[in-house]
Parts: structure tokens; C-alpha cells; sequence
């Protein structure tokens, strides 16, 4: 059976996948809040953005390791 994912790979899975959801989140509160009433400035959208991407990062990496330490994502071994 093989191993599962490393840590490091878990770290940079994660990494790439919260960077891209911060660009996507961006976008989307600068579209959103205004439909809300909410006119942040530049610096509170990115302020705002950034603390949640810290947020789903930490969690990202976290359920990641879940998974692998459950056995998730190994590969079932081949009857020979």
C-alpha cells in the first residue's frame, strides 16, 4: 500500500488552492458587498480577504492531514 500525501505536499496543495481562492474572493466581495451596502475601501477588501485566506489555509492543511491520517486518498493495493 502506498504512503499517503506528504506534509510538504499538503503545505503546497494547499497554498496553491487558498491563493487562488483569494483572487477569486477579491473579485467576488468587490462585486458582493456593494449589492449589500457595504463599500469597503481597497485596503479593508484586501484586509478582509486576507484574514479569511489565513483561515482557509490553517483549515485546508489541517483537513488534508485528517484525511491522510484516515486513510483517504491511499491507493488500495493490487492483488497480485
Amino acid at each position: 500500500m502506498t504512503a499517503g500525501q506528504s506534509k510538504r505536499s499538503s503545505a503546497v496543495e494547499a497554498v496553491v488552492n487558498v491563493a487562488i481562492g483569494l483572487m477569486v474572493s477579491m473579485a467576488a466581495n468587490a462585486v458582493v458587498f456593494p449589492l449589500y451596502g457595504f463599500q469597503p475601501s481597497l485596503a479593508d477588501n484586501v484586509g478582509i480577504t486576507l484574514i479569511y485566506t489565513a483561515i482557509s489555509l490553517v483549515c485546508s492543511y489541517y483537513l488534508r492531514r485528517a484525511f491522510n491520517w484516515f486513510g483517504f486518498g491511499r491507493q488500495a493495493r493490487k492483488p497480485s
